[in-house]
């Protein structure tokens, strides 16, 4: 690792954990998207809160959701 990034990553680590929450949600936003992929991944969310809201599906806790994975992968 280069001497600047050490110094910096000293600098962000003394920074309180909102203020590196809200510096990760930057830096994460400042890299290179795809926007084909952001629309799909608009275009999945609204046709999942399509389905929650008319009923035709139902929401599970994220508890659930991991468990069921898991019963799939022991199989």
């Amino acid at each position: 690792m280069s001497t600047n990034l050490e110094v910096l990553e000293a600098e962000i680590l003394q920074l309180t954990p909102v203020e590196r929450s809200h510096l990760l949600e930057r830096l994460i936003a400042s890299l290179d998207s795809d926007p084909e992929v952001e629309e799909a991944w608009e275009r999945e969310a609204d046709r999942r809160e399509a389905e929650l809201e008319s009923g035709s599906i139902s929401a599970v806790s994220g508890q659930e959701a991991i468990a069921r994975l898991r019963a799939r992968l022991t199989r």
